[in-house]
């Protein structure tokens, strides 16, 4: 065990920081952490020798399985602060269900780590774009009582959240990423969008991890204590220190302006957006 804990150790280190990391941002901008895990995660497998063909699957699995735990915490700690839409997960919940299943097919049976990588990086950089061009300065301050009227409440409109748990599932995220910024686009304030999207992340990571393990159970070239395309000591390492420091983050995004939570989002879509970008090249 000694040894095996010696060989793995620049893994683990670069797994503990990336918990630490991610669980931040989880509480921080309600994304659930993956959207950077993934991108790190693919860095330190490709460190270890993993191969480039599984590489990517293998992240986006991985990021799946550590928001479950880390969605969780976050949601506490919003819900502590009566920040989540209840109403609204109610309405969404079972659209992105729809979306985190084909999402989860096609990335494991249809498309390869380049085209995953492509996926990943345009959707980070439209987001990003989106947050810093278009002017929320209004909407931050409108109260959620009187927006219940408002067209994404309506059940008709479940193709909004089947969109995003599909691309989130195919990115390895928790759906912060896209139901943070189309929310508040829409005239939703900043705050109540990251509270309530750390609901999404949970449904859509227990549904997408388990597609993930089984998409690549019999997948050749992953790294020692994989079940399909989830590594469990990534896992592991990974939720447990997301866990601790999601509250800590959350408690920061509540005595922050609106203004500064979409310059810190855009900053780490961007940065995301490039190595994804030039990591095929």
């Amino acid at each position: 065990m000694a040894d095996l804990i010696l060989s793995e150790f620049p893994l683990i280190i670069g797994l503990l920081t990336t918990g630490a990391v991610a669980g931040f941002l989880a509480g921080l901008l309600g994304v659930g952490g993956g959207i950077v895990i993934v991108p790190v995660l693919f860095t330190v497998l490709g460190a270890v020798g993993v191969d480039l063909d599984v590489r990517l699957h293998m992240a986006v699995g991985t990021s799946l399985a550590t928001i479950i735990p880390t969605s969780i915490a976050s949601v506490i700690a919003h819900h502590k602060r009566d920040a989540v839409d209840w109403l609204l997960f109610r309405i969404w919940w079972p659209g992105i269900i729809v979306g985190v299943v084909l999402g989860t097919w096609l990335a494991t049976t249809k498309i390869s780590g380049p085209g995953l990588a492509l996926v990943f990086a345009l959707i980070a950089l439209i987001v990003a774009v989106d947050l810093i061009v278009r002017d929320r300065s209004k909407v931050d301050e409108q109260v959620v009582a009187d927006q219940t009227h408002l067209w994404f409440y309506n059940a008709k409109a479940s193709w909004v959240p089947a969109i995003i748990g599909a691309l989130s599932s195919m990115m390895g995220i928790g759906g912060g990423t896209l139901s943070v910024p189309f929310l508040n686009a829409v005239g939703y304030p900043m705050h109540r969008a990251v509270a309530t999207s750390a609901g999404f992340g949970l449904i859509i990571a227990i549904p997408a991890t388990l597609g993930y393990v089984i998409g690549g159970w019999d997948v050749v070239g992953r790294p020692y204590a994989s079940f399909g395309y989830v590594n469990a000591l990534g896992f592991i390492i990974v939720a447990v220190t997301t866990v601790l420091t999601a509250p800590l983050g959350s408690r920061v995004a509540h005595a922050l302006k609106p203004q500064t939570l979409r310059l810190l989002f855009s900053g780490f879509l961007f940065v995301t957006a490039a190595r994804m970008l030039t990591a095929f090249l």
